[in-house]
């Protein structure tokens, strides 16, 4: 069994689409900007907020809407309740579980740290991650192994001793750039082939599986 499990946020620990959603929309109806539907939201995540900004926006990504938006949306959401983000069922019982057979704990997630921080504390508080990576002004986010490169220094494992858990195309490119094994996970928000990638050492469809999984790894 691995040493160390770096997970994803986004799709994988927690369900937040719906409060991402809903508050870029409420940033465009402010802004005069079309409002999209769930399905749009779910094929432009995973990139960090300026790319899933210039997304969204399509042949209006100037610079200066991409900044417009991307302030309106980080002041709706900072303030926004986010009642519908939670942990994924069965997700607390994993990271319990293998907190318990003594497996390092991460988060490389293109959320910021102190979002992250929030719903951790708030839902898992009694999960002790050794580190937490989200978006480096001055380093490229994921699929870039930086964040990733960075856990496992600090973890002082090896790549052979580290797996990535994630929901999307994004997650499997990351492992792949750091050169670690990957697991998909089918209940996030990976869309088109995804789960046809031959990269990942498994795809899972439920906690037990995953738990299996990374037990077998």
């Amino acid at each position: 069994m691995k040493k160390l499990c770096i997970f994803d946020f986004d799709g994988t620990l927690f369900d937040s689409l719906t409060d991402v959603a809903k508050c870029f929309n409420k940033s465009f109806e402010i802004l005069g900007f079309e409002q999209l539907d769930l399905d749009f939201y779910i094929k432009s995540l995973g990139g960090n907020i300026y790319e899933i900004t210039s997304l969204i926006l399509k042949d209006k990504n100037t610079h200066e809407n991409i900044e417009l938006v991307k302030n309106t949306y980080e002041e709706i959401y900072s303030n926004d309740l986010k009642e519908n983000t939670r942990l994924f069922n069965g997700m607390l019982e994993v990271l319990e579980q293998l907190q318990e057979e003594n497996i390092i704990l991460a988060i490389n997630s293109n959320r910021s740290y102190d979002s992250i921080s929030y719903f951790i504390n708030k839902y898992a508080p009694d999960i002790d991650f050794i580190d937490i990576q989200g978006p480096v002004p001055t380093k490229a986010s994921k699929p870039d192994p930086y964040g990733v490169n960075t856990i496992i220094k600090k973890a002082n494992v090896t790549k052979e001793e580290t797996l990535y858990i994630g929901d999307s195309a994004t997650d499997i490119q990351t492992a792949k750039n750091a050169g670690i094994d990957c697991i998909l996970v089918t209940w996030g928000y990976g869309v088109g082939d995804v789960y046809e990638d031959e990269y990942p050492v498994a795809i899972v469809n439920d906690k037990d599986e995953l738990l299996k999984s990374i037990k077998n790894s």
